[in-house]
């Protein structure tokens, strides 16, 4: 007998069937055992009646793996619609350990029990409201791709042991490399720099490392950065391309994945087709008046500022979204280009997306000379250091107008879930003070 997966159960209604999974709840009712099996698709209800087939469960805890032959019978109010009588169960991996936490209810998120949820985050994944946070991140990720495959770039990977750290500051892991020093990667900026010489247009989607000894709940040591780079563009075309992205990643998830956004009661954001932009200037001004907490000259905004903003956003402009332009010149990066006309801002954005930054772009400078000049003055790095030589070759070679964002994943997927902690939405995350499991 062919299995059959929990979510298409209800299509065969009045036959018997085969399915298996893992036991993920159990209880009496009226005399009859109630089971609800769990596979990659969802549960299944099964009724045991047979008094044989209710001993082979005696002592038998959540997590043992079933093989259950049964009748289908439709009922709305089991899980998919239906369920299944006359069981027959096969025992094929017996669990006779109690598990450490209850994964048949929704787990405690609470800020105090977040190490609780990933110290036994292996048997807590089971949990399908758990789950349904990394469909939909799976989804994210479909939908990404697709947009960039879309808009003609090339999906490419690049290294992440580095002889140098080429973004700067002390926030990197140093680490032997056969007697040498090496570090690992920040982001993937030089490189896809340099590919936009080769491609055009780039992307990646791989796990950056920053020893930012950072405990909160927007920093994490690993995680997974969304990178687009691309040539002949300007700013204006890189700001519509990033909302065009989370659009398209928005609707996608929406259309694909309501099962899961239900688990978490999820209302989908409310996004313009051209999400509203406003500098950083006025936001200080904004946020000044509005809260006389005066942030006026600032060179960032603050973790608060970010949120207010966003609820302003949300309020008065009809977007969950904002950009944030006209960044000071003096706090850019050696590569980031400044202002036509404007020498003292950057040609620089941020996105926020309901109460934090999610993607940050700019406008890259492409006069080779300027970049010397720029490398030198600003980050106080040797042209000829390897890992600043390769990246300036490329660009000696001759490097159209280009920009690019980087773009946190499991931010993105925070706040589309609506967590309260970007490690939440992290298979296995890792922070100052978490190296396992």
């Amino acid at each position: 007998m062919n299995r059959i997966l929990a979510a298409s159960v209800v299509k065969h209604a009045g036959k018997e069937i085969m399915v298996q999974g893992w036991l993920h709840k159990k209880r009496l009712l009226g005399g009859l055992t109630f089971i609800n099996v769990r596979d990659r698709s969802g549960l299944v209800q099964v009724v045991v009646k047979d008094k044989g087939e209710v001993e082979k469960l005696r002592g038998l805890q959540i997590g043992t793996v079933l093989s259950v032959t049964g009748k289908v019978v439709e009922d709305e109010r089991a899980p998919g619609g239906a369920e299944m009588h006359d069981a027959k169960l096969d025992v094929l991996v017996p669990v006779t350990d109690e598990p450490p936490i209850e994964i048949d209810k929704p787990l405690n998120h609470a800020p105090e029990n977040l190490d609780t949820l990933f110290e036994y985050r292996p048997i807590g994944l089971r949990n399908l409201q758990e789950t349904a946070i990394f469909k939909i991140q799976s989804g994210i990720v479909q939908a990404l791709r697709e947009y960039f495959y879309q808009n003609d770039f090339t999906d490419v990977r690049t290294p992440k042991l580095l002889a140098t750290a080429t973004e700067g500051g002390a926030e990197v892991f140093k680490m032997d490399y056969f007697g040498k020093e090496a570090t690992l990667a920040q982001s993937p900026q030089f490189y896809k720099q340099m590919l936009v010489g080769v491609f055009e247009r780039v992307f990646e989607i791989a796990p950056v490392y920053r020893a930012e000894p950072s405990a909160t709940t927007r920093h994490m040591t690993e995680y997974v950065s969304i990178d687009g780079e691309m040539g002949f563009i300007s700013m204006k075309e890189l700001e519509e391309f990033l909302g065009g992205l989370l659009n398209y990643v928005i609707d996608y998830v929406w259309e694909r994945y309501e099962r899961e956004l239900k688990q978490w009661s999820i209302a989908k954001p409310v996004l313009p087709k051209q999400i509203p932009a406003m500098s950083m200037a006025e936001i200080h001004e904004k946020y000044s008046k509005a809260t006389g907490e005066n942030s006026v000259g600032e060179k960032d905004l603050r973790p608060d500022e970010e949120r207010w903003i966003c609820e302003y956003a949300a309020k008065e402009l009809g977007s969950e979204a904002i950009f944030v332009t006209d960044w000071p010149a003096d706090e850019m990066k050696f590569y980031h280009k400044a202002q036509d006309g404007k020498p003292e801002l950057a040609d620089r954005l941020d996105l926020l997306f309901r109460g934090v930054e999610i993607a940050t772009g700019s406008m890259r400078e492409n006069d080779h000379k300027v970049l010397v000049r720029q490398l030198k003055e600003k980050a106080g790095g040797d042209p000829n250091d390897p890992g600043f030589k390769y990246f300036l070759m490329a660009m000696r070679a001759g490097m159209p107008p280009h920009g690019g964002f980087g773009m946190g994943l499991e931010r993105l997927t925070e706040k589309i879930v609506g967590l309260n902690n970007v490690k939440e939405a992290t298979l296995f995350p890792r922070d100052i003070n978490r190296l396992a499991p």
